[in-house]
């Protein structure tokens, strides 16, 4: 999908902070990035916080972190850019482009996005990191995996939050692009992993970070080992769910095709909870810390109703099931919590030779750190992952019923309820799949977590919602028909 800057966002590009003219050019392009929060309003003003020419050329590259105001965000959010300066730009890096210069240091030369030019992506892991640079990035390695100078970089597609660059097939290296001060939970779960000799995520091999003056350091890029796989999850389930959903009406296998894959997924995943359990010992969360997280998430709805109104005939059978979370809670005395990947779902985990290896440790980026790191029941984690399984037969239903080939095969209201039935039948055997795969790792059995999962798999649901109306209204469906479910299962 791309992104338009708003005309409100364009008129305030006169309102800078900084007079800056590489900042002056910058300003409409951020506007239109993907991973730029136009969730929070208009742009309303962009001040820098640290520029560092990391390399005088040409080609020229440039650091920056900057904080940006938002009409309806209380504080500014802080992204990471890394930019090239050339006087002309190959045909290879033209939809790299973000503007002409037109006066100051660089007049008359191209700005764009550095990330897609390998010749100075190659600059950041030289020599140990571009060290040396007040202000700007250091590198420091773990040792866990070489970091081999001369490995050729190329950009890779498909990120929405981050930007991501491959090193030869060795390493890759997620640029953080709004990074926060403080530890981050990727590098510090990673690295314990890494330490522990897990088989279940890749190993850390190191980390991008910078001080501003007056904060903690923060975490600008993360380095991990490259994972040779033949896919994420997403794509193969999307794949073998569009053939399923077109087939000559067989009934699914119960085993072979995806869903022997779904049932080893099951296990990876309770591999790498017992793993977490290793590195980061499981506590008891109080039935009281439960409630007043509970209220947290009743809060949350309310919030995300006013945002999708669609959610407001769900809200009260919604509170009921974050309320059934609260009195299992109450019930038990608490419940067994800890470390968890956060934001798990099928386009996290890697399908390899050596089995499934779960990447993206650093949970949801909208959500404060402390959430993001807090001990949580694995049952979270799980129901992450079953709604992915729904997204997957969904989203391929979709797919097919957007083709005309396939629109006008299934133009009758009996085929479309065939094929939207099949869908279906699809996610339910593959979240049955998943969860039997779970439980004879050794994991508790999913599937006697009836209500954990349903509040668990609710919450997800409605942060769906939000995200959907604002990015992609097409499928808000997905999410609304999910909480469908949820609400009269209960």
């Amino acid at each position: 999908m791309t992104v338009v800057a708003c005309e409100s966002c364009l008129s305030a590009i006169g309102a800078a902070e900084t007079p800056d003219p590489v900042l002056e050019a910058l300003r409409p392009w951020l506007a239109g990035r993907r991973w730029f929060a136009h969730e929070d309003g208009c742009l309303r003003g962009v001040r820098t916080r640290a520029m560092t020419v990391l390399h005088e050329g040409p080609p020229t590259l440039l650091h920056l972190l900057v904080d940006v105001r938002h009409d309806k965000a209380a504080e500014a959010r802080r992204y990471q850019l890394l930019l090239g300066i050339r006087p002309t730009l190959p045909p290879h890096l033209r939809d790299a482009a973000v503007a002409r210069l037109n006066h100051g240091r660089w007049e008359d030369a191209c700005l764009y996005d550095a990330t897609a030019d390998p010749e100075l992506m190659a600059m950041i892991l030289r020599e140990g990191g571009p060290g040396g640079h007040p202000g700007g990035p250091h590198l420091t390695l773990t040792g866990a995996v070489p970091a081999t100078a001369g490995l050729a970089p190329r950009l890779l597609t498909g990120e929405q939050s981050n930007t991501s660059i491959a090193f030869g097939d060795r390493l890759i290296l997620k640029v953080l692009r709004s990074p926060r001060p403080g530890p981050h939970p990727e590098t510090e779960v990673l690295g314990a992993l890494t330490a522990a000799g897990s088989a279940r995520a890749p190993r850390l091999a190191g980390w991008l970070h910078a001080r501003v003056p007056g904060e903690d350091s923060s975490v600008l890029g993360v380095l991990a080992e490259f994972v040779a796989s033949d896919g994420d999850g997403w794509e193969l389930a999307t794949r073998h769910a569009a053939r399923y959903i077109t087939g000559d009406g067989r009934a699914l296998p119960a085993v072979g095709g995806f869903t022997g894959e779904a049932h080893s997924l099951g296990r990876a995943v309770a591999g790498l909870h017992r793993d977490l359990a290793r590195c980061f010992p499981p506590g008891r969360v109080s039935a009281q810390a439960v409630a007043d997280r509970v209220g947290v998430m009743c809060g949350e709805l309310a919030e995300a109703a006013a945002v999708v109104p669609q959610l407001q005939r769900y809200t009260d059978r919604l509170r009921g099931l974050y309320g059934d979370y609260a009195r299992f809670a109450a019930r038990g005395r608490g419940i067994t919590a800890q470390r968890g990947h956060g934001d798990l779902h099928l386009g996290q985990a890697l399908h390899t030779a050596d089995g499934w290896k779960i990447t993206d440790f650093e949970g949801e980026p909208d959500r404060p750190l402390s959430e993001r790191t807090a001990a949580q029941h694995v049952m979270r984690d799980v129901a992450g992952m079953l709604r992915s399984f729904d997204y997957a037969a969904q989203h391929a239903l979709a797919g097919l019923l957007a083709t005309p080939e396939d629109r006008d095969a299934s133009g009758t209201a009996p085929a479309r309820l065939r094929q939207a039935r099949r869908a279906q039948a699809w996610a339910a055997r593959h979240r049955r799949a998943f969860c039997a795969g779970y439980a004879s790792a050794g994991g508790c059995d999913p599937r006697c977590h009836p209500v954990l999962l349903r509040a668990f798999e609710a919450e997800k649901a409605v942060y769906e919602a939000v995200y959907e109306a604002r990015h992609r209204p097409e499928w808000l469906h997905i999410p609304l028909a999910a909480l469908r479910r949820l609400t009269a299962a209960r």
